[in-house]
């Protein structure tokens, strides 16, 4: 099962939603990614490092070991709250519920992306992803 199947199944099974599969495809390749079908978890994981609260998060779901939560009110602010809420009423669903749902279920796609470091040696390695957030601010 790929990422964003996964990510489909967990964000149908946590918000009860009674969307197509390929609604919530498009749903969230709209949001995380490049609204063509695929999920930018790196960019996403590279944002997050760029963000002195979300750096340590990003790093737990990115390394081995438990994943540390992310509030629903930091994925609003990282994602933007209208990015949000269009990718709510996608799904026909509220902005709380969405953001409710995304903050657990981000944590374990970028997990599973990242298992064996698949992710971590696209971007380079865990300093590849804070070299690029760094380079953000330069």
């Amino acid at each position: 099962m790929d990422i964003i199947q996964l990510g489909t199944q967990l964000l149908s099974d946590k918000l009860g939603l009674s969307a197509s599969p390929e609604t919530i495809n498009q749903a969230m390749s709209s949001l995380l990614g490049d609204g063509q079908g695929n999920v930018d978890l790196q960019g996403l994981a590279t944002k997050m490092a760029s963000n002195a609260d979300l750096g340590a998060i990003v790093n737990s779901w990115l390394g081995d070991g438990g994943n540390s939560p992310i509030s629903a009110d930091a994925l609003l602010g990282l994602l933007g709250e209208n990015q949000v809420a269009d990718f709510a009423g996608k799904l026909g669903t509220d902005t709380s519920s969405a953001a409710t749902g995304l903050a657990e279920v981000l944590p374990q796609l970028m997990d599973k992306a990242s298992s064996g470091g698949s992710l971590l040696e696209a971007a380079g390695g865990l300093g590849g992803v804070m070299g690029a957030a760094k380079s953000l601010f330069s």
